[in-house]
């Protein structure tokens, strides 16, 4: 087994899911458990100015042989999505994928099919790393822990390969949106970065959503249901009446590529009082303040009708399109893009229906575009990661900082 399955597949028996509802940095301690081991083995590594600081930030430096040559960033995140358990991660390794359905768990009868999920077919022949049906995998974004510290151990082992100063960063909570919260960029001190933060072999992205989250709550008044008529006003009626005024079709299950959505993604509520939590996602700047504007609308119609202080709306920016940042500096998506074709990868340059630290780092003046780790399903039970995908981002990595280096010389 290469070391970078080794690492993966202990990297992610450790539980590292953030929190949206917390407000300390990092989101959870247990992200802690995975930084501080990261710690060790990068310092025993031999890596320089290692550090792990009190918000679960973790930095280092492998010193270059090339003088001249660029400092690049390699940077991903160890927190895992809380949308699905990551409590006792316990990964199958498939063998020679067969191209038939895949049996995660017999006892729960969790199977993970082809017919569901085509692209299995693409691996038929190769190793996969899967769940056991009952749990996230964490592939997103451990693979891409794994991937870079592997790349960093090739170099440190292959001494006459050029290369400029590297600098390593581990981040916490960008599940949650706040991965950039806390990075320090001078001290990083790179002069641009990756994240390996991608999904299949061969994504190489520069462009991401516009993002916003939305709070909204509805206030009702509960009155017994047998004296209700002309005095009840229930706010769960209220909130789904909120709902059915954005359209219905432009959520994530209809749309896909540069379409933008509204994701209802929690509610809860009682009579008295109901909670709609929404995410806003559209590359376009100008369609995406349109859809922050509908919202606005909505809640203003509902409070006219309702009387003031029904709704209360409050609109968050999370992050926006990294583009803007990136194509002032294209060269660094170019050498990816030739890095890839030097080592047998199919360049598949398309736009992150998401985000990534990249994104608000750019914006922080370290431009970062994003790179494959080689997963598919993240984020759930059916979650997947190809052995062989998981080597071709280490050999992108170690060809992209070659490259740059001896451009240098």
């Amino acid at each position: 087994m290469n070391p970078v399955h080794e690492r993966f597949l202990r990297y992610v028996k450790i539980d590292t899911a953030s929190d949206h509802h917390s407000n300390t940095t990092p989101s959870t301690k247990k992200q802690f458990e995975l930084a501080k081991l990261l710690e060790q083995e990068m310092r025993a590594m031999g890596l320089q100015n290692v550090s792990l600081d009190e918000n679960g930030y973790l930095m280092a430096t492998l010193p270059g042989n090339t003088p001249k040559a660029p400092v690049i960033g390699l940077i991903a995140h160890m927190d895992t999505s809380p949308d699905f358990t990551a409590t006792g991660v316990n990964p199958r390794i498939i063998n020679n994928y067969d191209g038939g359905d895949i049996l995660l768990n017999q006892e729960q009868t969790i199977i993970m099919s082809p017919k569901d999920f085509p692209e299995l077919l693409k691996y038929t022949g190769q190793d996969l790393i899967t769940t056991d049906g009952t749990t996230l995998l964490g592939a997103d974004d451990k693979a891409g822990i794994a991937e870079i510290l592997s790349a960093v151990e090739f170099f440190m082992a292959n001494p006459e390969i050029p290369r400029g100063d590297l600098k390593i960063g581990f981040t916490p909570d960008e599940e949650v949106g706040r991965g950039a919260d806390h990075f320090e960029v001078e001290k990083f001190a790179a002069d641009f970065a990756y994240t390996l933060d991608g999904g299949e072999l061969g994504e190489l992205e520069y462009e991401n959503f516009n993002a916003a989250s939305a709070t909204v709550k509805f206030h009702g008044r509960n009155i017994h249901p047998g004296n209700a008529k002309d005095k009840m006003v229930n706010s769960q009626h209220l909130a789904m009446t909120f709902n059915a005024m954005l359209p219905a079709a432009e959520r994530p299950e209809h749309t896909t590529g540069y379409e933008g959505f509204f994701h209802l993604n929690e509610m809860k509520g009682d009579v008295e009082l109901a909670e709609l939590h929404y995410i806003i996602r559209d590359h376009d700047l100008e369609k995406f303040e349109a859809r922050k504007r509908l919202m606005t609308e909505a809640a203003g119609y509902m409070n006219q009708r309702h009387g003031a202080g029904t709704v209360e709306l409050l609109l968050k920016d999370s992050y926006f399109n990294m583009k803007e940042k990136i194509l002032p500096v294209m060269e660094i998506v170019e050498e990816v893009k030739g890095a890839m074709e030097a080592v047998g990868v199919k360049p598949l340059i398309k736009a992150i229906r998401g985000g990534t630290d990249g994104s608000r780092l750019s914006y922080m003046g370290l431009p970062t575009p994003n790179i494959f780790t080689g997963g598919h399903n993240y984020h759930g039970r059916f979650e997947y990661i190809p052995m062989a995908s998981m080597d071709k981002a280490v050999e992108v990595i170690v060809e992209t900082v070659r490259r740059f280096a001896e451009k240098a010389v």
